[in-house]
C-alpha cells in the first residue's frame, strides 16, 4: 500500500520540501510513498520548487483509510479533518509534541532542531541513502527558511552543518545569499489580498480549550506592510470571529532588525500582554528579538492560557 507524506494544513516550505524529501527517502529504502500537500503553495515554496525543477505535490485533503507519514507537526488541528480515520506510520517534526495518538507503534523522529528537513537529512545519513542535488537543494532552502538564515533562536549547530552539506551537494556556493533571495520573494505583498497574507503561514493551537490562531509574515523590510497594516488588522478580527477563535495573533517579522510587530485580535488582550510582558497599543506591540513562533510565541502564550 502506498503511503502519503504530508505537512500541515497551511503548508510552509518545510512542510512542502519535507514531504518531497521524506517521500524520496522512503521510496529509496523500498517503501512506497507519495508526497502531497493540504493547501496551496506560498510564494517562497513555489520559488524553491521552481529553482530546483520540482513539481508541486498533489493537493489532497482526505485520508480516511489511508496510511500517512506526518511532517512538521503533531497537532490534530493542523492535520486533515479525517486524520483519526487514517493510519499514521510515522512523524518527523521539530516542534513540541502535539495531541496525535495512534493505535499501533509508529516511527518517530522528533528533535529539538530548527527544521524538519534537518531531521530528514539525519534520516538519509542513517539509512545511507545518497541525496540527489535537486532534493538537497530544496532541503537546504527549507532549513534556511525555518532558521531565518540561522538568525532564529531555534537554529542549532546541527542545522548549520546540514545546510553546509546540502549546499555542497546542490552546487550552491553562497547559500546565505540564496537565502536572502528567498526572503525577498517571501516579502512580496503588493497586490495580495489581506486574507491571503494572513493565512500564508498560519496555524491554530488549542490552548487550554481555547482556539488561538497565530500567523507570521517574514520580511527583509517591515515598511512593506505600512500601507496595508490596517487591512491586516481588520482581517485578523474577521478571522477570529469566523473561526470562533479566542485570539488571533499576526507576527510581522523583520529578519534584518531581528524583531516582530505583533498584531492582536483577542477576547482578552490582557492575556496576550501577560504572555509577552508587553503593553499593547491599539492592539499592537513590538517584540524585540522575537523571530520564532515555535520557541518565542507559542510557549509564553500557552503558559498565559494555562
Amino acid at each position: 500500500m502506498t503511503a502519503y507524506v504530508l505537512g500541515h494544513k497551511i503548508p510552509d516550505s518545510d512542510s512542502i520540501c519535507g514531504a518531497i524529501s521524506l517521500a524520496y527517502l522512503k521510496n529509496a529504502i523500498g517503501e512506497q510513498a507519495v508526497p502531497v500537500r493540504q493547501g496551496e503553495l506560498n510564494p517562497e515554496s513555489a520559488f524553491i520548487l521552481d529553482k530546483f525543477g520540482i513539481e508541486a505535490p498533489e493537493l489532497k485533503t482526505a485520508f480516511a483509510g489511508e496510511e500517512v507519514y506526518i511532517v512538521d507537526y503533531s497537532d490534530l488541528a493542523q492535520g486533515p479533518d479525517d486524520l483519526r480515520q487514517a493510519t499514521i506510520l510515522g512523524i518527523v517534526d521539530h516542534h513540541k509534541l502535539g495531541d496525535m495518538t495512534t493505535s499501533a507503534p509508529l516511527e518517530c523522529w522528533i528533535r529539538p532542531v530548527g527544521c524538519s528537513n534537518t531531521i530528514i537529512k539525519e534520516m538519509y545519513d542513517y539509512y545511507n541513502v545518497e541525496i540527489p542535488a535537486h532534493i538537497a537543494g530544496i532541503m537546504m532552502c527549507a532549513i534556511l527558511s525555518d532558521t531565518v538564515i540561522f538568525k532564529s533562536p531555534t537554529c542549532t549547530e546541527i542545522d548549520i552543518k546540514a545546510v553546509e552539506a546540502l549546499a555542497k551537494i546542490a552546487g550552491i556556493d553562497d547559500y546565505k545569499a540564496f537565502g536572502v533571495e528567498m526572503f525577498k520573494v517571501k516579502s512580496q505583498v503588493e497586490g495580495t489580498p489581506a486574507r491571503e497574507l494572513v493565512m500564508r503561514d498560519f496555524k491554530d493551537f488549542d490552548m487550554s480549550g481555547k482556539l488561538v490562531g497565530i500567523g507570521q509574515l517574514e520580511t527583509v523590510d517591515l515598511s512593506v506592510f505600512d500601507s496595508i497594516k490596517a487591512e491586516l488588522e481588520a482581517d485578523i478580527a474577521k478571522l477570529k470571529a469566523e473561526g470562533n477563535r479566542h485570539s488571533v495573533c499576526l507576527l510581522l517579522t523583520d529578519i534584518m532588525k531581528e524583531g516582530s510587530e505583533l498584531l492582536v485580535a483577542s477576547d482578552d488582550p490582557a492575556l496576550i500582554e501577560a504572555a509577552f510582558a508587553s503593553k499593547l497599543s491599539d492592539n499592537k506591540a513590538w517584540l524585540e528579538g522575537v523571530l520564532s513562533r515555535k520557541k518565542q510565541v507559542v510557549p509564553p502564550l500557552e503558559k498565559a492560557f494555562a
